[in-house]
């Protein structure tokens, strides 16, 4: 019989049940059904970059259907109203959803804390939509601005104030200083006028943060011209700004960042609630006091060491909701469920994109490694439910598409040109490696040892082979006269272990000279004619293979790449000719998506993610299946 399983909520413990689910279920009958009021998963830790206008909106939000296409998920986008836990049914406006086991991870919203007119005058940063909102709001007071005549009211759209100092806050002012200077030239705006405050009430900012990393966090967000208001609670809002309750300080916009608490659905619901944050009380499997209703992730008050709910965080959602998946697959195998254990390996805050923090399973790690972890962190998680696709966008949004302030040398990276432009590069690149393995094989390199000769280390009629593959012709011509030629020593810079040389014959020849490399050659590829011709054939079989690969557009960045490393190969040994050297610049050309444009990568390369996904969100493997040749869109 089929076991339904529903999901409500598509958030990170939503997501990550829905998947695991999928994956572990082998040979079960489970109906996995997912609903959520969107058809879009939120990367909820980096709404301050779109709500600082640091990437798009399209970088923090990803298609449910891209998330679990190739799984046997069904996804419906619905609100649901109301929960019968006792018939197991939910209700939406016009739609009945029957269960057998109940995964509720709707995640959180904003706590307001009873502050009056906060709900209704400050912005939240805690949806998609909210983000967008306070771009566009943000936005709006610099056009605003621009042309106000009143001085006070200038002052207001220009102090823009963040309350709360935690990672959410932090993050969000860190942004806004960036962006600020940004708008503030575009419209002509002193940078003086513009005031960013964040506002707290504890003693320090990041409080879940080890106090050193606090104080450069501090330090940095004041080298920015942020004003810091610590002890500070907020005690009445209004549409003109907020009092402290010893100042009332003036803005246009108030962003609300300190603090949250379970989904609003719950306050409904008769389950025990702990403290403010009304989490659900579940018991060590994710339970609640329904064995067959799971709350996972923010909703859920799944208890650490010490007897307190697990932070309201990724990674806390994340492994409850895989822990509630794999209990629920126990359920139907008439198996005992297993302890979730959520382990929190540390945190990590970045203050506009040139400055983090990190406590990571208990060290402190400097600024650049804390900016790297935090895109591996997110990488990592975008691997897990997306695969390659969903990382190169996230890497394509942060590296080639932020809009904030860019240094000089990212100006430069992240200019774009169309694929097909180097499409003729790599044609005459691949049409040069593949006529010099053909001209190899006619000269005999399958029949008798040549490396030799090829190598410098004989003489005779052998020398006209020409002295890299790259020369050509008139490499060869040169080979013959080169014999007798006088060498003449154009730059040699000799470092011990390593030669750079330049030297002129008949032609320009550029060569480094390098000790293991000659020992190799010397001991091991001239030890006999049996090694002689495995290298031999396989230096023939690279050059066609290359050349076949950069003709067709088959495998490009690694063809490229390949194509360095035989060149630099024959730097180290023959030298190359001052009329092959293109070919290094070429293959960096190439590394570009060469590929892309009227070749088989444009097919081959996605095929190859959707191969990988299936494998992955399914545990099985297969090379033809449903939409396996579909092109990310």
């Amino acid at each position: 019989m089929v076991k339904k399983v529903l999901i409500v909520g598509a958030g990170y413990a939503g997501i990550e049940a829905a998947l695991t689910l999928n994956k572990k279920r082998k040979k079960d009958e489970v109906e996995i059904t997912l609903v959520d009021k969107n058809e879009y998963h939120t990367l909820l830790t980096e709404l301050h970059e779109t709500a600082g206008n640091r990437v798009s909106e399209e970088a923090i939000r990803i298609p449910l259907g891209r998330i679990f296409k190739y799984t046997g998920v069904k996804v419906i986008k619905d609100e649901i109203k109301s929960f019968d836990f006792e018939n197991n049914k939910l209700h939406s406006k016009n739609k009945e959803f029957s269960y057998d086991y109940l995964v509720m991870a709707m995640g959180s919203t904003p706590n307001f804390f009873g502050i009056p007119g906060l709900k209704e005058n400050a912005f939240t940063l805690w949806s998609f939509d909210d983000a967008v909102r306070i771009r566009e709001h943000i936005k709006n007071c610099f056009i605003l601005a621009e042309h106000e005549e009143n001085e006070q009211e200038r002052k207001r759209l220009l102090t823009f104030v963040v309350g709360g100092a935690g990672f959410t806050g932090v993050e969000m002012i860190g942004e806004l200083a960036l962006w600020t200077k940004d708008l503030a030239k575009e419209h002509d705006i002193k940078n003086r006028e513009i005031r960013l405050i964040i506002v707290d009430m504890m003693s320090r900012i990041l409080s879940n943060l080890s106090e050193k990393n606090a104080k450069k966090a501090h330090k940095y967000l004041k080298k920015l011209g942020v004003e810091i208001l610590l002890n500070t609670p907020i005690k009445e809002v209004n549409a003109e700004g907020f009092s402290t309750g010893e100042q009332f300080i003036d803005t246009k916009t108030l962003i609300w960042a300190a603090g949250v608490r379970s989904a609003e659905e719950v306050d409904e619901m008769a389950m025990e609630k702990l403290g403010g944050p009304k989490r659900l009380k579940v018991d060590e499997f994710c339970r609640t006091k329904f064995e067959n209703v799971y709350a996972v992730g923010d909703i859920g008050a799944t208890m650490d060491e010490q007897g307190k709910p697990q932070p309201a965080m990724v990674e806390n959602a994340i492994q409850t909701g895989r822990g509630a998946a794999k209990n629920i697959l126990k359920s139907i195998r008439s198996q005992e469920p297993e302890i979730v254990t959520v382990k929190m390996h540390g945190t990590m805050v970045s203050v506009g994109n040139f400055f983090a923090v990190s406590d990571i399973m208990g060290r402190e790690l400097p600024v650049w490694l804390s900016i790297i972890m935090k895109f591996m962190v997110n990488i990592h998680y975008l691997w897990e439910i997306t695969g390659f696709w969903g990382v190169a966008r996230y890497l394509y949004h942060e590296l080639l598409e932020r809009r904030q302030r860019k240094l000089i040398i990212e100006q430069h990276w992240s200019t774009r040109i169309q694929a097909w432009w180097l499409v003729p590069v790599r044609l005459f690149l691949g049409w040069a490696w593949l006529y010099e393995g053909i001209k190899k094989i006619g000269e005999g390199w399958f029949l008798s040892p040549k490396l030799a000769t090829f190598f410098g280390y004989a003489t005779g009629t052998d020398a006209n082979t020409a002295a890299t593959p790259l020369a050509g012709a008139e490499a060869t011509e040169g080979a013959v006269e080169g014999a007798a030629a006088t060498v003449q020593t154009l730059f040699n810079l000799d470092l011990g272990f390593i030669n750079i040389i330049l030297e002129k014959t008949a032609d320009m020849i550029f060569r480094i000279d390098f000790g293991p490399v000659n020992w190799f050659i010397e001991n091991i590829v001239l030890a006999n004619d049996t090694t002689q011709m495995v290298f031999q054939i396989g230096v023939v079989v690279a050059e066609i293979v290359l050349g076949l690969a950069l003709l067709s557009g088959t495998f490009t960045f690694l063809a490229a790449l390949a194509s360095i490393a035989l060149t630099a190969n024959f730097i180290m040994t023959t030298g190359i000719y001052e009329k092959t050297w293109w070919m290094i610049f070429a293959a960096i050309a190439c590394m570009g998506g060469a590929g892309r444009a009227f070749g088989v990568d444009y097919y081959l390369i996605p095929y190859l993610n959707n191969v990988w996904e299936y494998l992955w969100k399914n545990h099985r493997f297969s090379l033809i299946f449903k939409r396996s040749f579909d092109r990310p869109e």
